[in-house]
């Protein structure tokens, strides 16, 4: 007679500490193998509501134009559509994040060195802040791995460069992973190493602690199906050696903002998941052409998109099958 040994559904575990609670079978595989959840945007629930806080440089000529001009009138559109995620850091990694994408910047005319994150306009909690927020998370959840990408430097001198890197060191310490080619839950697990640091520089090259930047598909699509049939193409070129992020996350464009004047990111995000979860749920993580790895949304503690991810990894196990006379 063959039985199958049940499972139980990996999109039951408690997020807070899915890491801990994975079957042993998985604490031997690459996390660059691993369906792991990301939040993209990760620090746009703060953004600062005071007008006085500038547009960030990188947004259009006309936009910024507009916003000097017409602040009452423009801002408003500017939040609505710039807010990608509405949980704090704490609520998101209590949920399951294990990826945040970090945008960072120093502001304009500000002498002191404080850094902040921006999307649209900057945050009003700095940088430090939530790498302590999220220290001290992890000093209460040590089998959880977290991996945060630092990116889109705005404004970073190289003095301001060393300054955060030097941050990044005081505050995770020994929890920081090095540069290393395979990391699994158990190595990582019996060194106490809990964060991996991705960095979007060439100061990367100077610290064993920062791994390079990590790629990020993005799609650059405001609808569902136009994003699944760019990365469905991509797969088919096959998948990075490495870590890698999917990020499923819709982008407007000032015709979608112009014609939706009611709507807001969130509205566009929440319409499309019952497309996008579709499309998630059959994939596979691996090393196989096609496989993903890390999987990043927008207000992804809004929907079942992180459990839906992290049961992906179902894939990776094998079902033990028993033969009996």
């Amino acid at each position: 007679m063959t039985s199958e040994v049940s499972q139980v559904s990996l999109s039951e575990l408690p997020m807070d500490n899915w890491m801990a609670h994975l079957p042993s079978a998985l604490w031997e595989t690459p996390l660059c193998y691993m369906a792991i959840p990301g939040s993209h945007n990760a620090i746009t629930y703060c953004l600062d509501r005071n007008d006085r806080s500038p547009v960030d440089p990188t947004q259009p000529d006309m936009l910024q134009k507009l916003d000097k001009y017409m602040k009452p009138i423009i801002r408003p559109f500017v939040y609505k559509w710039a807010i990608a995620q509405e949980s704090s850091i704490r609520e998101q990694l209590d949920s399951g994040v294990r990826y945040c994408d970090l945008r960072i910047a120093h502001r304009p005319n500000d002498s002191s060195n404080d850094l902040y994150f921006y999307h649209g306009v900057y945050t009003t909690i700095t940088v430090e802040m939530v790498l302590k927020e999220i220290r001290e998370w992890l000093d209460v959840h040590p089998k959880e791995v977290v991996i945060l990408s630092f990116s889109h430097f705005l404004g970073l001198s190289q003095e301001l460069h060393t300054l955060l890197v030097s941050s990044i060191k005081n505050v995770f310490d020994s929890k920081l992973c090095p540069k290393m080619e395979c990391v699994t839950l158990r190595n990582l697990w019996s060194q106490g190493h809990q964060v991996i640091v991705s960095y979007e520089h060439n100061i990367a090259n100077y610290h064993r602690e920062l791994w390079f930047h990590i790629p990020y598909w993005w799609a650059n699509k405001c609808k569902a199906e136009a994003l699944i049939e760019e990365f469905e193409r991509r797969k088919q070129n096959g998948r990075p050696g490495g870590f890698f992020v999917t990020g499923i996350n819709l982008t407007e464009d000032l015709k979608y903002i112009c014609s939706h004047p009611t709507e807001s990111l969130k509205d566009m995000v929440m319409s499309a998941y019952p497309i996008l979860l579709s499309w998630v749920k059959q994939q596979k993580p691996g090393s196989n052409t096609g496989s993903l790895n890390i999987i990043a949304g927008d207000f992804v503690t809004e929907s079942r998109f992180i459990p839906t991810v992290i049961a992906l990894n179902e894939n990776l196990l094998k079902r033990t099958i028993i033969t009996e006379p």
